[in-house]
């Protein structure tokens, strides 16, 4: 009977002790994936309108003074890291021996002041503000500074551009140009994978282009809310897009001096890729000027679509392999794109 007993507790331990094994190397292998080397310094920048809770991130290796990328948020209430979705970049910059600056919008993670207040040219000041800051840094190299930025920050880094021409230069990611075509592009676009009849799609034009109409009158929020009840755009929205729904980015763009690397997404839902490929392409003619990437299999945040469409395999990479979330080549081509720079 000791025999027998001795060989079921064998039995049974051995797979447990094989799941624990198995385990401890997933759990092992989570903590590699999300060991960057990178060396993360906590940083409030000071000199605008207030300051800013951010990150100034290092590399671990090389010598300074090291060049600056400045990230220039999209929409939505951003922390200084996106959920950790920039250290991927912070990354692939520190191996160009760049350093990486993000901050926390205002009103999010503890930070003073509402991001919802902002214009782009709020926006576009406290960027300016964030560079001067960090000009006075020691082991930052103040002529190798340039912007990174995604979506809504193609309204802004073309402002911070034109004021500053010492930038070295502008990666811009999944970019817009007018405001308005934008909206346009992404609501039609919103209703077509929704399989929206030609009526429904013309009603929600309609209703958009009565939304433009207020907007343009200078009408309260009330009054929004009066035309539309079912709405799920807040007041404090309203401010938002009230200040900013004129927006275009070809009078800046026009009068850029800096190089620009585009990148540009093959299934981009959110941004008409083909209408800011042609603007770009319009205003900057220069020789040099501008370089494109294109990455067919990406959506607008550059992310692999065969990820971004299932949930399942979104929370697998982001939590085992989020390096692997983004379209082949995206970091590495900036990576390279900033070794050439310098």
């Amino acid at each position: 009977m000791g025999a027998i007993k001795r060989r079921w507790v064998r039995w049974i331990l051995r797979p447990l002790l094989a799941v624990a094994v198995l385990a401890a190397a997933c759990g092992g292998w989570v903590v590699y994936q999300h060991a960057y080397e990178l060396r993360e310094e906590q940083v409030t920048i000071t000199g605008g309108k207030q300051p800013l809770k951010g990150v100034l991130a290092w590399p671990t290796t090389g010598k300074g003074p090291y060049g600056l990328v400045v990230f220039v948020h999209g929409d939505g209430p951003i922390e200084a890291t996106n959920q950790e979705g920039y250290r991927p970049l912070w990354e692939a910059f520190a191996r160009a021996g760049y350093a990486s600056l993000s901050w926390n919008k205002p009103g999010v993670g503890g930070a003073a002041g509402n991001w919802l207040d902002q214009s782009m040219d709020d926006r576009a000041a406290e960027t300016v503000a964030a560079i001067t800051w960090a000009k006075g840094r020691p082991g930052l190299d103040p002529s190798r500074i340039g912007l990174w930025g995604a979506s809504q920050a193609g309204w802004v880094m073309p402002k911070v551009a034109v004021r500053l021409p010492e930038l070295r230069f502008v990666i811009a990611v999944s970019p817009a140009i007018n405001w308005q075509q934008q909206g346009r592009y992404y609501l039609t676009a919103k209703l077509r994978d929704a399989h929206a009849s030609p009526d429904r799609l013309q009603a929600g034009l309609a209703r958009q282009e009565g939304m433009l109409a207020l907007l343009r009158a200078g009408a309260p929020y009330e009054h929004y809310k009066a035309a539309v009840p079912d709405t799920d755009i807040t007041a404090e929205r309203w401010t938002f897009i009230s200040k900013n729904y004129t927006s275009d980015a070809a009078q800046d763009l026009a009068a850029m001096r800096v190089p620009v690397l585009l990148l540009l997404a093959g299934h981009d839902r959110n941004v008409d890729v083909a209408d800011t490929e042609a603007g770009y392409r319009h205003h900057l003619r220069a020789p040099g000027l501008l370089q494109i990437r294109h990455y067919p299999d990406a959506t607008h945040a550059l992310i692999r679509k065969e990820i971004q469409d299932s949930e399942l395999k979104m929370f697998l990479f982001a939590v085992a392999a989020p390096r692997s979330l983004f379209s082949d080549g995206f970091l590495d081509d900036q990576r390279r794109y900033l070794e050439q720079v310098s």
